[in-house]
């Protein structure tokens, strides 16, 4: 087992919301020593046929914070999700705190900076977050430390938060019953990804991982919370005694079946971009359709 950099005998209060649209979990984690708190990986609605945006499901959140007396002092992305759109301004316009994602989302912005044809104006630097982690990093939520753990495989850019003895796996790893995520977008990688997760389960066997999605296999309710050990030992993609040859031939073939997620166009576009909607040469929100450009 590898030394992280965060006391695991912190345990963090964490509280889950569901968005039944796009099965994401959002949570918010809070120090059980302090009134600080976190947000990872916030949901804002869309209504892509009718080209409306609401903001329910962050409303929620925020609702929770100020009943709590909570402050907000860091909204997480675990990566550039591309099944649904980031609230994070949205919730910092309202409770404050710092927007983090991983360093590499300057290397998303150029891939699909392209795809959309974004002109000189848009930044490909990560410069709308306020915060770009790098392996290792640590920050803080109150007195309980934050680690960020760079996984990619599903995306260049992904990243396990680990705090106290909870784990956030974004898209790195699904339910024991779920497996893992696709590998074959952009940059995506199945190796990497294996490996990646192998990174995140040689976390102590008690670590608690809290999912980003979840899709209710063969009919069950919908699930947030695993432990590392439960992975290792009942993973279907990875647990067990399958092999890193076996991860990557069943992703690679399973993947080639897949279609794109619905809310891919706007999601990269909000998404890169931290959350904030493009506009327009009149200022006016306005998202972009490639024709055949994924």
């Amino acid at each position: 087992m590898t030394d992280y950099p965060v006391d695991m005998s912190v345990k963090p209060e964490v509280e889950a919301f569901f968005d039944e649209a796009t099965n994401t979990i959002s949570y918010i984690v809070k120090d059980p020593t302090s009134d600080a708190c976190a947000i990872i990986d916030s949901v804002m609605d869309i209504d892509y046929a009718a080209g409306r945006i609401t903001y329910d499901h962050a409303d929620a959140m925020i609702a929770r914070i100020t009943e709590m007396g909570a402050k907000l002092e860091w909204i997480i992305e675990t990566h550039v999700h591309a099944d649904h759109l980031s609230a994070a301004p949205y919730i910092q316009q309202k409770l404050g705190g710092k927007i983090g994602v991983g360093e590499k989302i300057m290397v998303v912005q150029e891939t699909f900076g392209k795809v959309f044809n974004e002109g000189t104006e848009f930044q490909r630097d990560g410069s709308q977050f306020d915060a770009l982690f790098k392996d290792g990093d640590t920050y803080q939520i109150g007195n309980m430390q934050g680690f960020a753990m760079y996984t990619p495989g599903h995306t260049p850019a992904c990243m396990v938060h680990v705090i106290g003895n909870a784990a956030f796996a974004g898209d790195t790893l699904f339910m024991p019953d779920g497996g893992s995520a696709r590998c074959d977008f952009p940059g995506g990688s199945a190796s990497e990804l294996y490996d990646s997760i192998m990174k995140v389960l040689s976390l102590p066997d008690e670590t608690r991982l809290f999912m980003c999605h979840d899709y209710g296999p063969n009919g069950r309710a919908i699930e947030w919370e695993t432990t590392v050990a439960e992975q290792k030992a009942n993973n279907i993609h990875v647990g067990g005694d399958k092999t890193r040859e076996d991860f990557i031939k069943f992703r690679t073939e399973r993947d080639a079946q897949l279609a794109m997620p619905k809310l891919i166009i706007p999601s990269l576009q909000v998404n890169m971009r931290a959350g904030e909607v493009p506009t327009d040469s009149d200022g006016n929100p306005m998202l972009k359709v490639p024709v055949n450009g994924l």
